[in-house]
């Protein structure tokens, strides 16, 4: 792991594509950002939309986190 990089956190440049394998790859919960690239969403939405509860997929606060079950990504983009 390099100094720089964070557990959940992707490393994919914005333009490059999320398989379901890679999804799948992320393990069992990812953060927002990450599932917001997923879905095409911008930081600063996702985060919007998650504070008000209205995140296209089940999030859960933990401390000053906000985390996103992979499970519900994949039930979304019809991958489970």
């Amino acid at each position: 792991m390099t100094p720089d990089a964070k557990a959940g956190l992707s490393n994919v440049a914005e333009d490059e594509v999320w398989t379901v394998e890679r999804v799948k790859a992320l393990g069992v919960m990812t953060n927002v950002e990450t599932a917001a690239q997923i879905l095409g969403i911008g930081r600063t939405v996702a985060y919007r939309l998650a504070k008000d509860g209205e995140f296209p997929v089940q999030v859960l606060r933990i401390g000053h986190s906000y985390r996103v079950p992979v499970p519900r990504l994949l039930e979304l983009l019809g991958a489970e």
